[in-house]
């Protein structure tokens, strides 16, 4: 595998955690081997591994995005990777307020909304 493929396997990681990229890479085929292989160089060891801006900043960014644009499936991820990066509840809804006022508020409910179920998912149980 290149550099870039390394690094991005470890930010992977890094954001994600171990158990979900051990499950990810389980779940890997001939298939879809070589999609991985580009999202791993290309958005974990270039965009994510970039020194530019912090981890909380790029989470929040990833998050608006992908409520602005109606990705709704990944979100749950990484609502639960912020607990990696250091992006807050607060952070969160801040990302999510803007969604309303500059994509829409049905989005940014429904962002809102998955955001609350995963944040309740991830307290310790009682």
């Amino acid at each position: 595998m290149t550099h870039r493929y390394d690094t991005g396997m470890q930010i992977r990681r890094q954001v994600l955690g171990d158990a979900h990229v051990d499950r990810a890479e389980a779940a890997k085929t001939d298939l879809d081997a070589d999609f991985q292989q580009l999202i791993t160089e290309g958005a974990w060891g270039t965009v994510w591994a970039s020194d530019g801006i912090s981890l909380r900043e790029r989470s929040m960014i990833t998050l608006a995005l992908l409520a602005a644009t109606g990705n709704f499936d990944e979100i749950p991820m990484h609502i639960r990777a912020t607990l990696h990066t250091g992006a807050s509840q607060r952070d969160v809804i801040e990302a999510f307020q803007h969604v309303a006022i500059y994509a829409g508020v049905p989005r940014a409910n429904r962002a809102l909304k998955l955001a609350k179920d995963t944040f309740k998912d991830m307290e310790p149980p009682a």
